[in-house]
């Protein structure tokens, strides 16, 4: 009865944009396909024991439970989810007097955390889709971004809430099908990425899609349908309006995916990354210089076979990276005002460290080790005496090393330098004091007074 009446609540109020949306939505709505377990290639073999458990458990309790969002879609593309996610028509206190391990979290909105140990499964509510601006539950910003949304409604409501169309395929425990009202299954097919909705009103909502539609083209390896894409350009300086926090969680997901070369090239493009990481930006359009890009392109580079060769990566690497060429600028200029070369380069640090927070709110750990990594490439120019040992010592060495490195193959710095002290390492006891050993001063041979000849 709920679907008849808001069927005829959208046909008699279609006078504005908003409007010819719900009456597309309604029209999709009857067009909903159920696709049978036959006709898919996901099996609950390979799916979380303790996501099934949730679903039965939902179920068993006389509640809908679907699994929904990227673990259908990685599931069907032969991925190994690394989260499950659970979708039902319980509110989140009724999720939580369901399992004794669950705890309800977020205030934009509430979502409920069953435990397993170290696994958890999220479990949302299905969302309203109706206009609720007038709603204690609802807040949104003036410039359309949705702050707090905590109005539940049915699966029908749900599925316009999500972001993309692969990302609202429901999988239904109760006949293994799965259940698409978008056409996520044939985009998935083809392999297109398109928001549900009008692509601005989406972006405005929540520009941290931009991201995410990024994120998602390179993780998958999908492209972006155009009217998804056409938006970003114009939009992207939303992304300032997102708390700086939130942020550095999107970056740490765009950069240490594996594919971090490629969502660099995506970001520039889109005009995302000047947004992101200002600083870094400038240094990059700077036509005279073409070391910032290569140096990075590199970084990430070598980021990515890392994660590829399932070696550890760490996120102050990268930052410093990008920073490095606005850190050296800034410090030259200082030191062209008088400042001594050390000074200048931990002010240039303080600096741009300070500058690069309000965009992306990097943690105190991260900017730490970054200013290390920094600092640590003046005193591999310190080569005699006991520098090079209690260098060899310090904590950050062998990041800061291997920075040297970077720069030395990208042009940044002398291979010589950085050849030294790759021997220096490895060398025995008696080669690293020869290394280390101040250079001999030859003595002035004594003039000798020239003789007369005979003839003077």
């Amino acid at each position: 009865m709920k679907v008849i009446l808001n069927f005829f609540k959208k046909i008699f109020s279609a006078s504005d944009e908003g409007d010819v949306a719900d009456l597309e939505r309604s029209n999709s709505q009857s067009q909903v396909k159920v696709y049978s377990r036959s006709e898919h290639n996901i099996s609950r073999s390979q799916m979380s024991e303790n996501a099934v458990k949730v679903l039965y458990r939902l179920k068993k309790s006389g509640y809908e439970a679907y699994l929904v969002g990227g673990c259908v879609r990685d599931l069907l593309l032969g991925y190994e989810p690394k989260d499950f996610d659970v979708a039902t028509d319980a509110s989140p206190e009724q999720v939580k007097k369901v399992f004794r391990n669950c705890r309800i979290i977020g205030r934009r909105f509430r979502l409920a955390h069953v435990f397993f140990g170290r696994e958890i499964i999220e479990v949302a509510t299905f969302r309203s889709s109706d206009d609720a601006a007038d709603n204690k539950e609802q807040k949104v910003h003036e410039d359309g971004r949705l702050l707090r949304d905590n109005v539940f409604g049915s699966i029908e409501d749900d599925v316009w809430r999500r972001d993309f169309t692969v990302n609202a395929l429901y999988y239904n425990i109760r006949d293994f099908s799965i259940i698409d009202y978008t056409g996520g299954m044939d985009d998935h097919s083809a392999g297109v990425l398109k928001l549900i909705g009008d692509p601005a009103t989406r972006y405005r909502e929540d520009p941290v899609r931009m991201l995410r539609a990024v994120r998602f083209a390179v993780k998958l390896g999908f492209s972006i349908d155009e009217s998804t894409e056409k938006p970003i350009f114009e939009l992207a300086p939303l992304l300032k309006g997102i708390p700086a926090a939130r942020l550095y969680d999107e970056v740490l997901k765009m950069f240490l995916s594996g594919k971090g070369i490629q969502a660099f090239e995506m970001l520039r493009h889109y005009g995302l990354f000047e947004t992101l990481f200002p600083q870094a930006d400038h240094c990059l359009n700077n036509e005279q210089n073409n070391f910032p890009r290569v140096f990075i392109a590199k970084a990430l580079e070598n980021s990515d076979k890392r994660i590829a060769d399932d070696k550890s990566v760490t996120p102050y690497f990268l930052m410093a990276a990008f920073l490095w060429e606005a850190v050296q600028d800034l410090a030259k200029e200082k030191m062209r005002q008088g400042e001594e070369e050390s000074f200048a380069y931990q002010h240039a640090a303080s600096n741009v460290l300070s500058a690069q927070t309000k965009s992306i709110s990097i943690p105190k750990r991260v900017t730490q080790s970054m200013r290390e990594v920094w600092l640590l490439q003046l005193r591999f120019e310190k080569r005699i005496g006991g520098r090079p040992y209690r260098l060899l010592g310090h904590p950050r060495f062998r990041a800061a090393y291997d920075f040297l490195v970077l720069r030395a193959e990208t042009g940044g710095a002398e291979m010589e330098l950085a050849q030294w002290w790759t021997k220096f390492q490895d060398a025995s006891d008696t080669e690293q004091k020869k290394m280390t050993r101040p250079p001999r001063k030859r003595k002035a041979k004594p003039k000798t007074k020239r003789k007369n000849s005979d003839n003077d």
